[in-house]
């Protein structure tokens, strides 16, 4: 089946081949336990996931690889980032774009622990460093904020805003969910103290792969305790990196995997890949306001953004118009509300939800005009 894949925004597909090819590797011929045990098939588990480490730190200016750590998905490092750092009556700025990895981990926080966290709305979907300076307190000890929305593609000022972190003296958080493999990203001049990532998506990994770097400066508490490979003898959790926040057997087929992943994005290249996306979402914009009934939100093709772009058709349910996309062409997208709610609140669809179609690298012109064919033949059906 010929399917028009418009949902990496989710997970990006297809993967490069080599992925596939690496996590097979990885299983048949050293899929042995990294770090815990000192024969020759675990050395070269360690070796791998090292390795990964070391392609992440070049892709985002890393300087120590170790302060790389591996999760399971971006919403696990946001979540150790967030609940390892923030302590009772903290004051926490963040934005309404954020996604339910940020804001539901801050809201827990917010009722077990006393914090207050205030939501920076965009206007015209750009952010003004004026309203985050203004929202700083004596007690704001941490500023998150997505890289780029999962909804709108809103792309934000993380140097600027990361500049302003660094001047109060307040740690910053940068989501990169969206943005990692995709936007350029250097931790050191864009003053990013902690940066969560998924495996997934622009970094063409597998699943149920992803990590968080920290800062050397930063405390970060574990959240997730138990055995490391390493100081066993001790009763605590070790305070040597990466151990630190890595208990258990990481996922080393699904690591070997991201790294080939990586290795593909640094040998096409960051800006290679972004400006391919750009150039789609710019044509799927123009084309996607050819359609009557359809509207679509998020800054126009002037404004630079995401290759995700939402839009609603008049007449036709959101859910029920991707249901329709799906099963009579074929063609996956992605309805409802994107974990997002607040985004949709800052967009006006929280009613609605909308229909999201996100463009990848292996993407091409031909997707969108099947895409937009299509969904003038089901506005005609509705009419």
């Amino acid at each position: 089946m010929n399917i028009t894949y418009l949902d990496n925004a989710a997970s990006s597909w297809p993967k490069p081949p080599e992925v596939a090819k690496a996590m097979m590797e990885c299983v048949q011929q050293y899929g042995a336990n990294p770090g815990r045990g000192g024969h020759q098939l675990a050395m070269k588990a360690s070796k791998v996931i090292y390795q990964t480490r070391v392609k992440l730190a070049q892709l985002f200016s890393i300087k120590n690889p170790n302060d790389i750590f591996f999760m399971m998905n971006a919403t696990m490092a946001l979540n150790q980032a967030i609940k390892g750092y923030v302590k009772p009556g903290m004051h926490v700025i963040t934005t309404s774009l954020e996604h339910n990895s940020v804001r539901r981990p801050l809201e827990f926080l917010r009722k077990t622990m006393g914090i207050d966290v205030s939501y920076i709305k965009p206007e015209n979907y750009e952010f003004s460093l004026a309203d985050i300076r203004e929202a700083i307190r004596e007690n704001t000890g941490l500023i998150v904020v997505s890289h780029a929305s999962n909804l709108l593609g809103t792309i934000a000022p993380i140097e600027e805003i990361g500049r302003l972190a660094r001047e109060n003296h307040i740690p910053f958080l940068v989501d990169a969910s969206q943005s990692a493999g995709i936007l350029p990203i250097d931790v050191e001049t864009m003053h990013i103290d902690m940066l969560a990532f998924p495996g997934h998506k622009g970094l063409y990994g597998p699943q149920g792969t992803g990590g968080l770097y920290v800062h050397p400066s930063i405390d970060l508490e574990p959240y997730f305790h138990g055995g490391t490979g390493s100081h066993s003898e001790n009763i605590d959790q070790p305070k040597t990196r990466p151990d630190r926040f890595e208990s258990g057997t990481v996922n080393t087929p699904g690591i070997a995997g991201l790294r080939a992943g990586v290795e593909f994005v640094l040998r096409t290249g960051v800006n290679v890949i972004r400006k391919k996306e750009w150039e789609l979402a710019k044509e799927a914009m123009v084309q996607l306001k050819d359609v009557k009934g359809v509207h679509v939100f998020g800054p126009d093709e002037n404004c630079e953004r995401l290759a995700v772009i939402p839009f609603i058709m008049d007449g036709v349910d959101a859910s029920e118009l991707a249901y329709i996309l799906d099963q009579q062409y074929n063609i996956a997208v992605r309805a409802g509300f994107h974990c997002s709610p607040l985004a949709h609140e800052t967009a006006g669809t929280l009613e609605t939800g909308s229909v999201r179609v996100s463009f990848g690298y292996f993407n091409e012109k031909e997707d969108i005009d099947t895409l937009v064919s299509a969904l003038k033949e089901i506005r005609e059906a509705f009419v």
